[in-house]
C-alpha cells in the first residue's frame, strides 16, 4: 500500500520539476525528495575520554546559501572567513544532550544559538570545552556535567584558522589555546605594489601537483601572516584566568610533554610561495619552556617544499612528535633517500630519538621501505611501526621496545595494502585518564577492530589478539543480517562493548552487548525521517566478471513498489581505483546488511523518483603502479561492459535506459565512457576533471608527469574526444571548486568543446560552492537537475 501511494506521488510530482519559485533560478527535486534534504538529520553521537557520557549532537542538515556566500580570503590553500577570523562556517549545531552511562540520566546544554565545534573533553571526563565562531575570534565555553554548566570564558578569542586552539595540558585541570593576536585587517592598497615575479633555479626541479587558493601577490602574503598568526595561552578551567605566553608566531603545531614541562612548537615562517600550500612553506620545528616560553632546543629549520620529488618526502625531520610513553623524549623521522621514491637504496628511513633537550638524537630503527608511522601500547615497550610501498602497495608491521631502544624489531606482518579480505583490522586505541593515547593492552595482548570483508560483504569485528605469538581470539563479530561495527570497550574488563548496529530494514542504533552474560541493549536509536518511503527499496549485491576475468561486484538497489517482471531505467555511479593485482581489484566491498541512509546530494534519492541504482559499480584499473594508466580507456571499457551484462542477467533492469554517473574522478569515468562506448543514454559528471594537461605533473596515482607520458594525458582526457561525446552529457560543478586539479574550468571547457561538436550537454555551476555540495539551495538545485536530465534522455521507452 505504501508503495503504491508513493509511486503515485511521484508521478504527480514529475511534471513539476521545471517549476522555479518566483524570480529565482533556483529548482527543487520532487517534493518526497526535498523533504528528506530538508530533514533534520539523526545526532552525532560520541563517547567521553573514560566511556562515562554519551554525547548526541543535532545540526541543521545543511547550511544555506548565505552562509557559503559569506566574503572570505583565498590564502594559501586556507578559506578565511576575515569577520570571524576563523575557517568558513558550515551547518549550525542545535542542541546537545549528555547521558551518563553509568546512571542514564540525561541533561539537555543549553546552547546559546550559533556555529559550535567540540566538546573537547579533559581526558579524566571532568570537564569540556566547546567552541563557537563569533566575530573577532572563536569563544571559548566551558563546562562540568557533573556540577557545573555550561559558561563562557571572557576575554578570550580563539585564532581557529589552523585548528587544532584548544587542547588540554596532561594535568586535565587547564587548557592551551592559541588566541588572536589582536590588530585590524589589513586594508588591501588601491594600487598595487608592484607585480608578482617568480624565478626558477637552474637545474632544480620543483614539480608541483595542481593547487588551489594559493597566494596570489605580497598583498595576500600580508592577509595570510595577519589571520595565522596566533598568541598561546593557559586557560584554568576552574576559574577561567588566562596567561598569555610571551610572543606570538604563526603556529600550525603546539604539543605539550607528557610531563607538562615543554612544549614541542612547530611555527611557519617567510619567504612565502605562490605555487604551494602552506603547509609546505617553511617551519621551525623547536621545543620552548612551557611557562617562561624560552627556545630549549631547535629541531629542524625545513625550507620550502616545493622541490620535493612526487610521490617523495622532505629531507630533514619529519613527523617529529612526543613520545607518550616517557616524560619528555621526542621521536622522528628521516629520509635516507633524498626523498624520492624512485631512488635505489637499501633503506628510505631512519628514526631518532632525542631523550634530553641538551643531548645528541639516537637513532632507533631503520626502514627499508618509507616509515607511515609509531603507534604505542599502554605496556610502555610495545611500539607498532608501519612502512608501505607506494608502488606494490604492500605494508608491513614491525614490534619494536619503546623502553629498550638497542632491542631488535620484529616483523610481525606483510601485506597488500589493497587486500581488504585478509585485513587484520585497526589497533584499538584509548586516551589514558591523563591525556595519552595509547593502543589497549590487556596481558599483552592488544585489540583490532575490522571490517570483516569477504566475498559476501563485510561483517566487522573485534579480535584479541597477542603480537608475540600471532594468536588470535574473535570477541565479537556483527550478528548474521546486521552490520554491526566496534565503537568503544566499556568497562576495563572488555566483557561490554559498545557498537553500532543496523540491518537493511532497521535503521542504526547504538547497543551494549555484554559478553559475559550474552546479552544486548538499545542504548539509543536513530530513527530515519525516510524510513517510510525506503522502506519498499529492494538490496541486492551483484558479483561477475568482466572479459579478462577480473571479478567484479557492485550493489543494484531497486526503486520501492518494485513488481516482478518489472525493468527499470538505471543509474550506474562508479569511482575507478587503482590495484597493482587482480586478486586484490576483484574483491567485494560492499555490505549488503546496512541501512539505506539519504542525505545530502546523494544519487541514491533518485530511487525515490522511480530509478533502480547501480551503487558502487567496480571500476578496477589493474596494472604495475607506474604504467597502470596506460590502459585505463580500455579497462574502464571492459568494466562498463561487464556491469551492463551483469544488469542484463538480472532481468529488472532495462538495459536500453541507462545512464552513467560519478563524482571528481568519477566524472571524469562518466565523460570517458560517453566518448568511448554506445553503452549509455546519458551520464551526470559533478565536479570532474577532463583535460589532464592542466594536471601535468600527475593525478590520482599517476606519477609521470605529462611529458613523460604525453600520448597516456592525451588518451585518457575526455576533452581530447569530445567530439566523440554523442549521447547527452549533464555537467555539474561548484563555482568556487578548490580541490586538486578540478578547477572550475575543467567542466566549463568541456561543456565548449561538447557545444562546440554539436553534442548534447547541460552546465550547471552551482554558486560558492567547492567540490562537495553543502548548502541547501544548491544540493536541492543538484538534485532536481539530475531528476530532470534523465527524465527527459533516460526514462522513455526506447526501441
Amino acid at each position: 500500500m505504501l508503495a503504491s501511494r508513493l509511486l503515485s506521488l511521484l508521478t504527480l510530482l514529475s511534471p513539476a520539476l521545471l517549476a522555479q519559485a518566483g524570480p529565482s533560478n533556483w529548482r527543487r527535486p520532487p517534493d518526497v525528495i526535498a523533504r528528506l534534504v530538508e530533514a533534520p538529520p539523526p545526532p552525532d553521537a560520541t563517547l567521553s575520554p573514560q566511556r562515562g557520557w554519551l554525547v548526541l549532537t543535532t545540526r541543521e542538515a545543511l547550511p544555506s546559501i548565505a552562509v557559503l556566500a559569506r566574503p572570505h580570503e583565498k590564502l594559501a590553500g586556507l578559506r578565511v572567513d576575515p569577520t570571524l577570523h576563523g575557517p568558513q562556517l558550515g551547518a549550525q549545531v542545535t542542541g546537545m544532550r549528555l547521558r551518563s552511562l553509568a546512571t542514564g540520566v540525561a541533561q539537555d546544554i543549553a546552547l546559546p544559538a550559533g556555529h559550535w565545534s567540540g566538546p573537547y573533553w579533559s581526558a579524566d571526563d571532568r570537564a569540556f570545552a566547546l567552541v563557537r565562531a563569533a566575530d573577532g575570534g572563536a569563544e571559548l565555553w566551558l563546562a562540568e556535567p557533573a556540577t557545573a554548566p555550561l559558561r563562557q570564558v571572557v576575554g578570550v578569542r580563539l585564532n581557529t584558522v589552523l585548528g587544532g586552539a584548544v587542547r588540554w595540558l596532561p594535568d586535565q585541570r587547564r587548557l592551551l589555546v592559541r588566541l588572536v593576536a589582536g590588530g585590524e585587517v589589513p586594508p588591501r592598497p588601491p594600487t598595487p605594489a608592484g607585480p608578482q615575479v617568480q624565478q626558477t633555479i637552474a637545474g632544480e626541479k620543483a614539480q608541483v601537483r595542481t593547487y588551489q587558493d594559493l597566494l596570489q601577490d605580497a598583498h595576500d602574503e600580508v592577509l595570510f601572516e595577519h589571520f595565522v598568526t596566533g598568541r598561546l595561552a593557559i586557560v584554568d578551567a576552574g576559574s577561567g584566568a588566562t596567561q598569555r605566553l610571551p610572543g606570538s608566531a604563526m603556529y600550525l603545531r603546539h604539543e605539550p610533554s607528557p610531563d607538562g614541562t615543554l612544549l614541542l612548537v612547530e611555527r611557519i615562517e617567510r619567504p612565502f610561495s605562490f605555487v604551494v600550500p602552506y603547509y609546505q612553506f617553511p617551519r621551525v620545528v623547536e621545543v620552548v619552556d612551557l611557562v617562561a616560553g624560552a627556545v630549549q632546543r631547535e629541531i629542524t629549520r625545513l625550507p620550502l617544499q616545493d622541490a620535493v620529488p612526487i610521490g617523495g618526502v622532505p629531507t630533514g625531520p619529519r613527523n617529529v612528535d612526543w613520545l607518550p610513553v616517557a616524560a619528555h623524549t621526542l621521536v622522528w623521522t628521516e629520509a635516507l633517500d633524498g626523498g624520492d621514491p624512485r631512488a635505489e637504496v637499501p633503506q628510505r628511513d631512519r628514526v631518532q630519538r632525542l631523550s634530553t633537550m641538551d643531548g645528541a638524537p639516537q637513532p632507533w630503527f631503520a626502514c627499508a621501505q618509507r616509515s607511515a608511522g609509531i603507534d604505542y601500547a599502554e605496556d610502555g615497550r610495545t611500539a607498532l611501526a608501519t612502512e608501505y610501498d607506494r608502488r606494490t602497495r604492500r605494508q608491513w608491521v614491525w614490534r619494536y621496545d619503546a623502553a629498550d631502544p638497542a632491542r631488535p624489531g620484529q616483523l610481525l606482518y606483510e601485506r597488500s595494502l589493497q587486500d581488504a579480505y585478509g585485513d587484520p583490522g585497526r589497533a584499538i586505541g584509548e586516551v589514558r585518564a591523563d591525556g595519552g593515547f595509547l593502543l589497549r593492552q590487556r596481558e599483552g595482548r592488544l585489540f583490532l577492530s575490522g571490517a570483516g570483508a569477504s566475498a559476501e560483504g563485510d561483517r566487522p569485528f573485534v579480535d584479541a589478539w597477542d603480537p608475540a605469538t600471532g594468536d588470535k581470539q574473535r570477541l565479537f563479530e556483527a550478528a548474521a543480517d546486521r552490520y554491526e561495527t566496534f565503537v568503544a570497550f566499556l568497562d576495563d574488563a572488555g566483557a561490554r562493548m559498545l557498537v553500532r548496529s543496523e540491518s537493511r530494514r532497521e535503521p542504526p542504533s547504538l547497543v551494549v552487548v555484554d559478553r559475559a552474560r550474552d546479552t544486548r541493549e538499545t542504548l539509543v536509536a536513530f530513527p530515519d525521517p525516510a524510513a517510510e518511503f525506503t522502506r519498499g527499496v529492494d538490496k541486492r549485491l551483484l558479483r561477475y566478471e568482466r572479459e579478462d576475468g577480473v571479478p567484479l561486484s557492485g550493489t543494484l538497489y531497486l526503486p520501492p513498489g518494485h513488481q516482478a517482471g518489472q525493468q527499470h531505467p538505471t543509474l550506474i555511479w562508479a569511482y575507478p581505483l587503482e590495484y597493482t593485482q587482480a586478486s586484490d581489484a576483484g574483491q567485494v566491498r560492499a555490505a549488503p546488511d546496512r541501512y539505506l541512509r539519504l542525505g545530502g546530494a546523494s544519487h541514491l534519492f533518485l530511487l525515490l523518483h522511480g530509478y533502480a541504482v547501480f551503487d558502487d559499480a567496480a571500476m578496477p584499473i589493474v596494472g604495475p603502479q607506474r604504467t597502470a594508466n596506460d590502459t585505463f580507456v580500455l579497462q574502464v571499457q571492459q568494466n562498463a561492459r561487464a556491469a551492463v551484462q551483469a544488469l542484463a542477467a538480472t532481468g529488472v533492469v532495462d538495459v536500453k535506459r541507462l545512464a552513467v554517473a560519478g563524482h571528481s574522478y568519477g566524472a571524469f569515468m562518466t565523460a570517458n565512457l560517453l566518448a568511448h562506448t554506445d553503452l549509455f543514454a546519458a551520464g551526470i559528471a559533478r565536479s570532474g576533471a577532463y583535460n589532464r594537461t592542466l594536471t601535468p605533473f600527475g593525478f590520482q596515482s599517476e606519477e609521470r608527469t605529462f611529458w613523460e607520458a604525453p600520448a597516456i594525458y592525451q588518451a585518457m582526457s575526455p576533452f581530447s574526444h569530445a567530439d566523440r561525446i554523442r549521447r547527452p552529457l549533464l555537467l555539474i560543478h561548484g563555482d568556487d571548486d578548490n580541490n586538486s586539479g578540478t578547477f572550475p574550468i575543467q567542466s566549463q571547457r568541456l561543456f565548449a568543446a561538447i557545444k562546440g561538436h554539436g553534442g548534447t550537454a547541460r552546465l550547471c555551476m552551482l554558486p560558492h560552492e567547492a567540490h562537495g555540495y553543502r548548502a541547501r539551495e544548491n544540493v536541492l538545485h543538484c538534485l532536481a537537475e539530475m531528476c530532470d536530465w534523465l527524465d527527459t534522455y533516460v526514462k522513455p521507452e526506447r526501441d
